[in-house]
């Protein structure tokens, strides 16, 4: 990959389009990023900062992600060591097994060890905290900046972004950070991004649960589930899940996936990992994450997360520590 010039890298004509960005942006010259991980959330965010001027290459083991960036002129490769160097590496694995396999595979070749790497991936305080460590070790200088918003914020440039690190590394990843979202800084030190993620996360496992259960609860009342969550979402009861999930919950097990159950599996796994580690009570957060794991359990874990849904036509079995429920079983949803 090396040698290859921006606009043979960007596709035809990104060229002039970087050099009319920059020009648009202060003459700020443009970065050479790499970006990793072009999943449903991560190509969106590559194609922000591809438009904002940067010179961008993306990696990702999956062929199938490789050929959606290849589509939206973003040349991808399918190794780390194929990358070419960059000022900005973006970091956007689903796992913390994955984020350290990349790094293994890193540290491996050393030339692919350069830059300043931002981790934009939820995967908890303690792994940046090990995998960092090891990046900056090599001679790299490391972010932590998880990002909140789905995919709709990823394709609008609305993210919201956790980072953290010296004030000195934040300064060079701003301008691409700023390409997806707003940047809300977090602390110094590597995890502060990450915990901030956590409590961020904790909300939104619950929060789509509730919304699940509520719309559920609006069936069986023999309600109409798409007239409730029209009358309720804008009250005191909304939330920003209900809102966002809700119509998908209602549209059936085929709606587009823009974030896997699988997603808050791991999430909620996160959560409750951090949690223990600080003796913080989430009573709640454990009803979440039994009914993510019910529901990835019935063959849903690559389906939307809005499936979740689907756990209340039987019994997930009962929740850790909670009181089972007196009630009769909800009236399954129909689709």
């Amino acid at each position: 990959m090396a040698g290859v010039d921006a606009e043979t890298r960007t596709g035809t004509g990104s060229g002039a389009v970087a050099a009319e960005n920059a020009s648009a942006a202060g003459n700020r010259p443009p970065l050479r990023v790499n970006f990793i991980g072009l999943g449903a959330i991560g190509l969106p965010m590559a194609l922000r900062v591809q438009a904002a001027g940067h010179s961008l290459v993306g990696m990702d083991l999956a062929a199938s992600a490789r050929a959606g960036a290849t589509a939206h002129n973003i040349d991808a490769v399918g190794d780390v060591a194929a990358l070419p160097p960059a000022d900005i590496v973006i970091v956007m694995v689903a796992t913390p097994d994955q984020l350290q396999a990349l790094v293994d595979a890193a540290l491996a070749n050393a030339a692919t060890v350069h830059g300043c790497w931002v981790v934009m991936s939820t995967v908890g305080p303690a792994s940046i905290r090990t995998q960092g460590e090891r990046l900056r070790h090599a001679g790299a200088r490391v972010v932590d900046a998880p990002v909140t918003g789905g995919v709709a914020g990823a394709r609008t440039g609305q993210l919201v972004i956790f980072g953290a690190g010296s004030g000195a590394d934040i300064d060079t990843a701003r301008p691409v950070l700023e390409t997806m979202g707003q940047l809300r800084l977090t602390g110094e030190h590597l995890g502060d991004g990450q915990a901030i993620k956590v409590v961020n996360q904790h909300l939104c496992s619950v929060h789509l649960v509730a919304a699940a259960e509520a719309l559920n609860l609006a069936r069986s009342l023999g309600l109409d589930p798409g007239q409730v969550l029209e009358l309720v979402e804008q009250g005191a009861g909304g939330s920003w899940m209900l809102s966002d999930r809700g119509p998908r919950m209602l549209a059936g097990t085929d709606v587009e996936v823009t974030s896997a159950v699988d997603i808050f599996v791991k999430d909620s796994t996160l959560v409750g990992e951090a949690a223990g580690s600080c003796g913080a009570e989430v009573p709640l957060l454990e009803v979440a994450r039994h009914r993510f794991r019910a529901a990835a359990d019935a063959g849903l874990g690559q389906r939307d997360d809005s499936r979740v849904i689907e756990t209340w036509q039987g019994s997930p079995g009962p929740v850790p520590s909670a009181p089972e429920s007196r009630h009769r079983a909800p009236i399954p949803i129909r689709r």
